[in-house]
């Protein structure tokens, strides 16, 4: 089921799944311990081989061993990355989210154009995540799911805290972000097996903010 799936799978699928099939031993008070003795068997199955399951964004996938990526990365065309500016915004998304477009551009001080949200749902790393309840009704942005997948992470709580990115600070940043922003848009970088969905390069930060 894992290995078949494009998408994580939830321990509950899985769950479900072997209820479903008669698979869980009727001996079994706890499911949950038992499902984690399960993962832990699988885990230590893989070990050592080309792809391992790892848990990311909520659930399990098979994904390329770590220590064949350097190889990989020969053999793959290497996605480009986002512009700094758009990288600062999903930044600012995943540190404070439900967030509206002013609230953003309030913390970058400068203004967001409409390219730099386009290009983040385009690839899905970013959603409307309902309307702020003032005037207007600005609409609230989010993460989604593939932007945990995306960068690895197994849910938001396991973004780097600004404590943790301090070491890895630029003596002297060009533009300083509060709130981790800053160290986040230089700190985090793609799964080394994820999908080239980066597309905005680097010399698009002068277009896609300008006329703002």
């Amino acid at each position: 089921m894992i290995f078949a799936s494009t998408e994580p799978v939830s321990a509950r699928a899985v769950l479900n799944l072997l209820d479903g099939q008669g698979l869980i031993p009727e001996s079994v008070e706890d499911v949950s311990a038992w499902l984690r003795t399960v993962f832990a068997a699988l885990l230590a199955r893989y070990e050592g081989r080309g792809v391992t399951p790892v848990m990311v964004a909520g659930g399990w996938q098979f994904r390329t061993a770590p220590d064949l990526a350097p190889r990989l990365t020969r053999v793959m065309p290497k996605p480009r990355r986002l512009a700094r500016a758009t990288m600062e915004t999903l930044a600012i998304i995943a540190y404070h989210q439900p967030c509206t477009r002013a609230e953003i551009e309030e913390i970058r001080g400068v203004s967001v154009n409409q390219n730099i949200l386009d290009t983040l749902i385009e690839e899905s790393l970013v959603a409307p995540r309902g309307r702020k309840e003032v005037p207007g009704r600005p609409v609230l942005w989010g993460t989604t799911p593939d932007f945990l997948r995306h960068f690895g992470l197994k849910a938001l709580s396991d973004l780097p805290r600004r404590e943790e990115l301090m070491g890895d600070m630029p003596t002297s940043p060009k533009r300083p972000l509060p709130g981790g922003v800053d160290l986040l848009a230089q700190a985090v970088e793609p799964a080394e097996d994820s999908a080239g969905v980066i597309v905005e390069e680097e010399a698009a930060d002068g277009a896609t903010e300008s006329g703002v």
